[in-house]
């Protein structure tokens, strides 16, 4: 009889980390049930409820007998109103066929990765960035290559940042706005001269566009309406962050038909369709003037904790990026050094334990001087939490 303590994991996973955004929520849930009162300000997940009219649909669905398989794809209303509402920002027309769901954003993205990269590949990640990009990458047998922006400009990426991290193996970017961890949004222009560099040498650009409803200067600009003719362009989206709507697990993929075709048969291979019930809530969610009036409600709710979270942090001296989406803060607790090579992670795991919050260090998103706090949380919760990281900072 074999013991699992003689368990060697293979080369595929034996460099592969653990989310740390999940490690926080799973320590702060454990302190919680011990009975100590942890403010949890690491989640990234709305803390709202599903609209009532996507409940409501689902509940339809689910009367209908709409739990059978369904195509690998995704079913072809969900994928008309998807491709609908893209054509909308391209101008141009985009084909239902374009279109793979898959079981939330995640999946769309490691199905981009997995099937454009591969071994010798490098790829340039835009950092900070979710954490899960440099995963992703290494799954793939592809390289990530970390491109880190300047202070000055919220630690956004320019042309002369990704031409100078690239090499002749440089396949792809990835890009992310508004950005997770520091909610930076990229601006039309912005976009549009990183598009024109991977004109310019080949390269494919996935664009990760979950956050983009939650920006506070209108929906930030898309790689839909300015990637132009250039055909290597991936946009993911989906509803978990939108319409607050993250254990439903729907996310989709917008590509050329080619690589569309080539994701939907590795999806047939590891996850088949997305949850069919879960199929027919998106179609609710990306058409019933309730739930956009819901999401736009939940927005102005985000941007008035960000708006009194910002004031408490810059009034007591904090370094702190100001967000123009998603709904995070990402604070710069002190200077990295060769005898503390991560005061991110000593800050955050002293918070969590003395201060009893919980917040995201920053190594876990290439950055480790800083650390990720969401106000996706109540304000009380998000003000009090505020206040302890200012008090953790002077102790």
């Amino acid at each position: 009889m074999y013991s699992m303590s003689r368990y060697a994991p293979s080369a595929n996973v034996s460099e592969l980390r653990e989310s740390a955004t999940i490690a926080v929520s799973t320590r702060a849930k454990a302190l919680r049930a011990a009975g100590r009162p942890v403010i949890d300000l690491g989640a990234g997940e709305p803390d709202f409820p599903t609209p009532a009219c996507i409940m409501e649909a689902a509940h339809r669905a689910l009367d209908s007998g709409y739990t059978r398989y369904t195509q690998v794809e995704g079913i072809a209303p969900l994928r008309e109103v998807i491709a609908k509402r893209a054509t909308a920002l391209r101008g141009t027309a985009i084909d239902p066929a374009d279109v793979v769901v898959s079981t939330g954003t995640k999946q769309a993205l490691f199905n981009a990765c997995f099937s454009l990269f591969g071994a010798g590949d490098e790829v340039l990640v835009p950092t900070p960035g979710w954490t899960s990009y440099y995963q992703m990458l290494a799954l793939a047998r592809a390289t990530p290559v970390a491109v880190v922006g300047s202070r000055h400009r919220q630690l956004k990426v320019t042309p002369d940042d990704l031409i100078r991290a690239a090499t002749p193996r440089t396949r792809g970017v990835i890009l992310n706005s508004p950005c997770n961890p520091t909610g930076a949004v990229y601006s039309r222009d912005e976009l549009s001269a990183i598009v024109a560099l991977a004109a310019e040498h080949g390269w494919w650009v996935v664009s990760d566009e979950i956050y983009r409803a939650i920006s506070y200067d209108g929906p930030a600009a898309s790689l839909l309406a300015v990637a132009g003719d250039w055909p290597r362009v991936v946009v993911v989206d989906g509803l978990a962050k939108t319409f607050a709507m993250t254990g439903w697990r729907i996310g989709w993929s917008i590509a050329p038909r080619a690589l569309s075709a080539s994701m939907t048969a590795l999806q047939s291979h590891t996850t088949s369709n997305a949850t069919t019930l879960s199929q027919y809530a998106a179609i609710a969610a990306l058409t019933m003037p309730e739930a956009e009036q819901a999401s736009r409600s939940m927005v102005a709710e985000f941007a008035r904790r960000r708006d009194r979270a910002l004031a408490e942090l810059k009034s007591a001296g904090v370094e702190v990026l100001e967000p123009q989406g998603a709904f995070y803060l990402f604070i710069r607790v002190a200077e990295a050094s060769s005898a503390d090579p991560d005061p991110g992670t000593r800050f955050a795991h002293t918070l969590l334990e003395e201060f009893e919050v919980a917040v995201v260090p920053g190594v876990a998103f290439g950055t480790p001087e800083w650390i990720r706090l969401s106000y996706a949380a109540p304000i009380e919760g998000v003000l009090e939490g505020v206040r302890r990281v200012i008090q953790a900072r002077i102790s």
